[in-house]
């Protein structure tokens, strides 16, 4: 296996297996799976810092998607091993947050996919966008990432 480059230092990474039923008529991984492990990286990685949807509801508050752009850049098939690395990469203002997505394929190292989605902090009750309530600042503030190279982000 050949070390992956992740485009952003100290990946939380949540593993997947590619099984028979996310393959399509093209005998490759349908683009759809793609976006649900990424929604499930970010999930597994926010509840990880300790903000679970327990604490999400006690706090009446969410960080909601508002905005998302994929990029496929090399197919994957049945047995493929990979690696959805993901990253709180801004948060200006603190009311929206980015966060960036890689999927690596465990066996060649390559990148095969990578996203970035965007999120508004909304209170749960109303829907309305709110500020966050001081336990989001501490513990998201504390994980932005920064690219570790522009190189890195280009090389696949």
């Amino acid at each position: 296996m050949t070390a992956p480059l992740w485009d952003f230092a100290d990946p939380f990474l949540w593993p997947v297996t590619v099984q028979a039923e996310h393959i399509d008529a093209l005998a490759h991984t349908r683009n759809t799976h793609y976006v649900e492990w990424c929604m499930e990286a970010a999930w597994a990685h926010t509840t990880a810092l300790g903000l679970g949807a327990e604490d999400y509801r006690r706090l009446d508050r969410a960080m909601a998607l508002t905005h998302a752009e994929y990029d496929y850049l090399k197919a994957t098939r049945e047995g493929d091993s990979l690696l959805v690395g993901t990253w709180i990469t801004d948060w200006p203002g603190k009311m929206k947050m980015k966060r960036q997505l890689q999927i690596i394929c465990a066996k060649t190292g390559s990148t095969v996919f990578r996203g970035t989605l965007q999120f508004v902090c909304i209170e749960i009750s109303t829907g309305l966008p709110k500020r966050p309530p001081r336990e989001f600042i501490d513990i998201y503030g504390p994980v932005i990432s920064s690219a570790t190279s522009s190189a890195g982000q280009k090389s696949e």
